[in-house]
């Protein structure tokens, strides 16, 4: 008696086997390149600050930030700004005032 395979078990067969787990994150890890953060003027963080002072809650915005030797983008709704932490918070992402780059309304 020949036993049949069902479709989702002959699928399985060929799914994609990652033997060292982690191990494609640490190959991108490696060739990310790692980049110093940039040391702002005066001026342009006065123009940040102002910029700032007009985000609110809900705001769609788009942020450029330093994180972890690279420089990152994200677009989304703020959920949080905090002027006594200063942090904002973009959906999930939080983001130190000291860490944005640059910051635009949507």
């Amino acid at each position: 008696m020949v036993n049949k395979m069902s479709r989702e078990e002959r699928a399985k067969q060929f799914m994609p086997f990652a033997a060292l787990k982690g191990y494609e994150l640490a190959l991108r890890e490696k060739e990310k390149i790692v980049v110093a953060k940039m040391e702002l003027s005066e001026d342009y963080k006065e123009q940040l600050d102002r910029i700032m002072h007009r985000i609110a809650k809900n705001d769609m915005v788009t942020v450029v930030y330093f994180c972890k030797g690279e420089y990152l983008k994200v677009t989304g709704m703020v959920a949080r700004k905090d002027e006594s932490a200063r942090v904002l918070k973009i959906v999930n992402t939080s983001i130190p005032f000291s860490d944005i780059y640059q910051i635009e309304i949507d």
